[in-house]
């Protein structure tokens, strides 16, 4: 029987992506399962979500952060302690698959990401028309700007639940879990408090 005591290993997760992608309804459906109708986010939401690995219980935070072109600036403050980057992309818009493409690579040549596993999200779906996840994985020239980490493309739909589970149990596969979560839990702290002061401006 494990001790009371004994605290399960926690690991930040990245949720990215455009505005309008479905990330924050990816989000509420995981965590309650229920299709959420939600407004553009604005800052970020962050959820606390239980999974298990290698057979122990595990605690991931999922930062979710606002798309909208004035908040990617924000990204690179949540960069430092990801253990895995979910970055949402809206299947369904292929006017905008270019600019979701360039916002992916900036985010990965950040310094603080080197090495960080990438689960893309080819959501929507179940919009007629949508690209297929190979056509998003080819589009976005994965195995280039991915090379030196694990990744995966799992096809999903936010609003019918379609691969969300999968989307998880692989993030959940994929994610470094930190020996140290002392340190990361103040470099978060700044973070909220850096963000809420630009947000007062």
């Amino acid at each position: 029987m494990g001790l009371r005591g004994s605290k399960q290993p926690e690991a930040q997760v990245l949720l990215l992506g455009l505005d309008n992608a479905g990330k924050s309804t990816l989000l509420y459906k995981l965590k309650r399962n229920e299709c959420v109708s939600t407004v553009p986010t604005i800052g970020f939401n962050v959820e606390m979500l239980e999974a298990r690995k290698n057979r122990k219980s595990i605690a991931l935070t999922v930062w979710d952060v606002g798309g909208q072109e004035k908040l990617r600036e924000h990204w690179r403050s949540f960069h430092q302690d990801a253990a895995a980057v979910v970055f949402v992309v809206d299947s369904s818009d292929r006017e905008r698959l270019e600019e979701a493409r360039r916002e992916l690579e900036n985010t990965l040549r950040s310094e603080e990401l080197r090495g960080s596993p990438l689960v893309l999200l080819a959501n929507k779906q179940d919009v007629n028309g949508s690209l297929t996840a190979t056509e998003i994985k080819d589009a976005f020239n994965l195995r280039k700007i991915c090379s030196g980490r694990d990744w995966f493309v799992q096809p999903c739909s936010a609003s019918t639940g379609f691969g969300v589970e999968e989307a998880f149990r692989r993030v959940v596969h994929m994610v470094k879990l930190p020996s140290d979560s002392g340190a990361m839990k103040d470099n978060i702290k700044e973070t909220v408090h850096y963000l809420r002061a630009t947000r007062r401006h």
